[in-house]
């Protein structure tokens, strides 16, 4: 790395088009938007009925089911990870779905954190900070965690019928018995998927405490919830959400548009940011928790041979021949690990080009996608010109003495 890249500006040359799809998805959410009203009650019906569907040994009392953040699950070898017929499921088809299956289908209903490859443009203004993101090693995903008498939050009483429902995104936290709420998709029946991200985020604020969710637990209450701070992303937010102490694992931030609805999958208007201070995992590790001296990267074999990522659209990242599949007995479907060469990975006008590829074998069964662009750029970016906090604050700072004078930044309106 030249020397003069420790510190360089934050406007870097981009090496993604990550911040025209944030314009992109910006501009998309105004100009189209979907009954969110019924898909979140399809979405609460879904789940109450997979609840039923299911012997629970401790109570039969009224549960409420919670869904918490995605993980990679159990994928058959000859199966296509993303089959039309998966993604045309709609809500009611979907409760008809077990095990892994139901898992990958609900992990999609979930709004998942691209990796920040670049600072978007007016940070300060435009976006908000969580303290980091919550892991543990143990944490189940994309799956039904626990069934407990509901208290809180689809009903605020805890004897009697409940007519209405609620749907939180969150984070079980098994070290402190903890769920860690990150947002909010509906209330009590009022929807919030087209609500902007800094409403959802006050509306989750003001309304949780107030059913006694973040008590001690009791006997109608098994387990307690908590709030993760949001911050402004000026100086003073952007070093609380960096520096501060926090009674979980940490693992980098999650950054938000404040102007972002709740979208489904992955979205460029929410971002995951890491470094060596706020985690203990930056560049990925192998089975054995060592760091590869080649960057690995999974992506899913498609049956002409292309190689992509998990992204909607994906990308490709290159192609393997008829042959060379057939003698390795590789199927459509098949999530594969390649590492990259010495050749690396260019783009241009942040758009991939080339990528040195070298096979490396089949991927862990327990995985059911291939990685992200976003994540394979960031780990690419890590391993050659990471980006710094320091470029962080200096994206603040630039903001705040430009002010909306001229500059030779361009910035988002």
């Amino acid at each position: 790395m030249a020397p003069n890249e420790l510190h360089r500006l934050y406007k870097r040359p981009p090496i993604s088009d990550q911040q025209k799809r944030r314009e992109l998805s910006l501009r998309r959410q105004e100009q189209s938007r979907r009954d969110a009203q019924l898909q979140a009650r399809r979405l609460a019906s879904t789940l109450f009925s997979l609840s039923s569907s299911q012997t629970l040994e401790e109570t039969s009392e009224p549960d409420i089911d919670l869904v918490s953040e995605p993980q990679p699950d159990f994928q058959p070898e000859n199966e296509s990870v993303s089959s039309p017929s998966d993604l045309d499921l709609d809500v009611r088809q979907a409760s008809k779905l077990r095990g892994s299956e139901a898992r990958k289908w609900f992990a999609r209903q979930l709004m998942l954190p691209e990796w920040m490859i670049d600072v978007p443009d007016r940070l300060s203004h435009d976006w908000l900070a969580t303290r980091s993101y919550i892991t543990t090693d143990s944490r189940q995903r994309n799956c039904q965690c626990h069934h407990f008498p509901r208290l809180c939050p689809a009903c605020l009483t805890a004897s009697g019928s409940c007519q209405s429902y609620s749907i939180l995104d969150c984070i079980f936290h098994e070290m402190d018995q903890t769920y860690y709420v990150i947002d909010m998709i509906c209330w009590r029946g009022y929807s919030l998927y087209d609500c902007t991200a800094e409403f959802r985020f006050f509306w989750l604020n003001s309304k949780l405490a107030e059913t006694g969710a973040c008590d001690p637990p009791s006997q109608y209450h098994r387990y307690r919830f908590s709030l993760v701070p949001i911050y402004t992303c000026d100086q003073s937010g952007l070093h609380s959400a960096y520096a501060g102490a926090v009674p979980y694992v940490k693992d980098g931030l999650l950054f938000y548009n404040k102007h972002a609805h709740y979208q489904p999958g992955n979205t460029p208007l929410a971002l995951v940011w890491k470094d060596e201070n706020c985690s203990q995992y930056v560049i990925d590790t192998d089975s054995k928790g060592q760091v590869p001296s080649q960057q690995q990267v999974v992506l899913e074999l498609l049956h002409d041979g292309k190689l992509i990522t998990s992204d909607d659209p994906p990308v490709v990242f290159g192609f393997l021949e008829l042959e060379f599949t057939q003698k390795s007995g590789l199927h459509p479907g098949n999530l594969l690990r390649f590492s990259i060469g010495n050749g690396g990975l260019h783009t241009v006008d942040g758009k991939l080009e080339k990528a040195d590829l070298h096979y490396f074998g089949k991927s862990n069964r327990a995985r059911a996608f291939a990685d992200s662009y976003s994540k394979i750029m960031f780990q690419y970016s890590v391993r050659h010109s990471p980006l710094r906090i320091d470029d962080l604050v200096a994206s603040i700072s630039s903001s705040d003495d430009e002010g909306n004078g001229p500059s030779d930044v361009e910035m988002a309106v």
